[in-house]
């Protein structure tokens, strides 16, 4: 029987909380305090401790981190010796070009400057067929109509179709790259 009065007195506990413990709670005005008993101040010291060691913390992890001791050396594994060599390679400066473009009233300029990448050994032959690459470079700028320039994706498809002739031009194997340097429309 008595396991069936705790559990209603649990049950009670949960479903009426307050007046159950009202009815047990000893009253306050027959607590007594002492008269002569200071007020009680709270304590920093909890607070200090804490600033501190977050602080011994956080620096003795950075420094950790820094140090290497965590994730290891930035350098570890990488000697300079056994870096790879940049590949051989050279640039060919195109001469700037400035292409009239549209006709009447709407007569716009675009002032193009490219430098042709090319492997180191075939940077004179480039440097040879030059004038042929200005003529298809200026061929091909005055065949593109002005809408297709202020395109936002325009240059990334410009200088794709530009490169394929270079390299048609110049022969497969000899140029690697287009770098456009300068694509100003007036």
């Amino acid at each position: 029987m008595t396991g069936i009065n705790n559990r209603l007195v649990t049950f009670d506990l949960f479903l009426f909380p307050r007046t159950i413990l009202a009815e047990r709670a000893i009253p306050l005005a027959d607590v007594e305090e002492p008269k002569d008993a200071a007020p009680r101040k709270k304590s920093g010291k909890p607070l200090i401790i804490g600033l501190v060691l977050a602080l011994l913390l956080g620096g003795g992890g950075f420094y950790a981190t820094w140090s290497g001791l965590i994730l290891g050396p930035a350098d570890a594994g990488h000697d300079p010796a056994e870096a790879d060599a940049l590949p051989d390679i050279a640039f060919v400066p195109v001469d700037p070009l400035v292409i009239t473009l549209g006709t009447g009233e709407t007569v716009r300029h675009l002032r193009f400057t490219s430098q042709i990448e090319v492997a180191a050994p075939h940077a004179a032959e480039v440097q040879l067929l030059l004038p042929r690459i200005m003529d298809v470079l200026n061929g091909y700028m005055r065949a593109v109509d002005v809408q297709q320039l202020e395109d936002p994706a325009a240059l990334v498809r410009i200088r794709a179709h530009l490169l394929r002739r270079i390299q048609l031009v110049t022969g497969e194997g000899r140029v690697r790259d287009l770098l456009v340097t300068e694509f100003v429309l007036n």
